[in-house]
């Protein structure tokens, strides 16, 4: 799995920016009631059901809030974890331990939501042939996060965002005049423009899947909004000239019967737009 898009510098871009929107000039509230040199020690405490997101992301917030920080990691990312478990231990200034401990929970309690739904999917398809993508539906600012939760779950990431794939979707085609001119115009421009990018074309019916087959020049179909028998006839008519991908509103009710069609890929806005946070605290001991 490519996780090109963390690094130190993103991460403490992002930690940063994080950091500037919740304390700002000061964390008063800590700083007005705790003394400066006060040591103490917390844990992480899961009251909830499900798989386990954002460890490594706190550790990079306790390093950068303050270097000096003890981390002790007793559960690791993607460790199913049940309300009682203990994620991890930190020690040192109390003040630091204060200052860091809602970033990191916003982190942690969001990211484990998206891979605890993300497991559960992945689990509905075994055996399928199908992998679980996620989309650019994310929380702005915070795509870097959720997108490595669903990796953490067991999912996999789609493009990262509009520079590294091309997705002709059905707006892009419209306004283009048809399906035909969207792909003709894009394969000039990219090699006007010296790029080497997957071209991935979404279609809503049989009629506008066999367009693309006639026209050809893109790399994966999308099968949007269509029944899994509708699918399982565009799969057939497909074969293995393109890769295929299932989108369109698809739930834990429906996936399986839409990976039983024979799609290569599914993708699920819900994974990022609509998981449910994990409870977790951070609670002095």
């Amino acid at each position: 799995m490519n996780l090109s898009y963390i690094t130190e510098q993103s991460l403490s871009d992002f930690i940063s920016a994080a950091l500037l929107e919740d304390v700002g000039p000061g964390d008063y509230s800590t700083l007005a009631s705790v003394p400066a040199d006060a040591q103490n020690r917390a844990r992480l405490l899961i009251k909830d059901e499900g798989i386990l997101a954002g460890v490594e992301m706190a550790l990079h917030i306790f390093r950068q809030v303050d270097p000096r920080l003890q981390v002790k990691v007793l559960l690791k990312d993607g460790s199913p974890v049940k309300k009682g478990d203990i994620g991890l231990e930190v020690s040192g200034s109390a003040r630091s331990i204060l200052t860091a401990e809602r970033l990191v929970l916003n982190c942690m309690q969001r990211m484990s939501g998206i891979a605890t739904i993300t497991r559960r999917m992945v689990k509905l398809i075994e055996g399928t042939g199908a992998k679980l993508l996620d989309t650019r539906k994310t929380t702005p600012n915070f795509r870097m996060a959720e997108k490595w939760a669903v990796v953490i779950g067991g999912g996999y990431n789609h493009r990262y965002g509009l520079y590294d794939m091309v997705m002709l979707k059905d707006n892009h085609t419209d306004f283009a005049g048809g399906i035909r001119q969207a792909i003709e115009s894009t394969n000039k421009f990219l090699a006007e423009q010296g790029l080497s990018l997957k071209i991935e074309v979404e279609t809503r019916s049989l009629q506008e899947v066999q367009q693309v087959l006639e026209t050809g020049g893109v790399h994966r179909i999308m099968l949007d909004n269509m029944s899994p028998e509708v699918m399982g006839q565009a799969v057939q008519l497909i074969g293995k000239r393109f890769e295929t991908e299932a989108s369109g509103g698809i739930k834990e009710s429906t996936i399986r019967a839409v990976a039983e069609s024979g799609v290569d890929y599914i993708s699920v806005g819900a994974l990022t737009h609509s998981a449910q946070p994990l409870d977790i605290s951070l609670k002095a001991f």
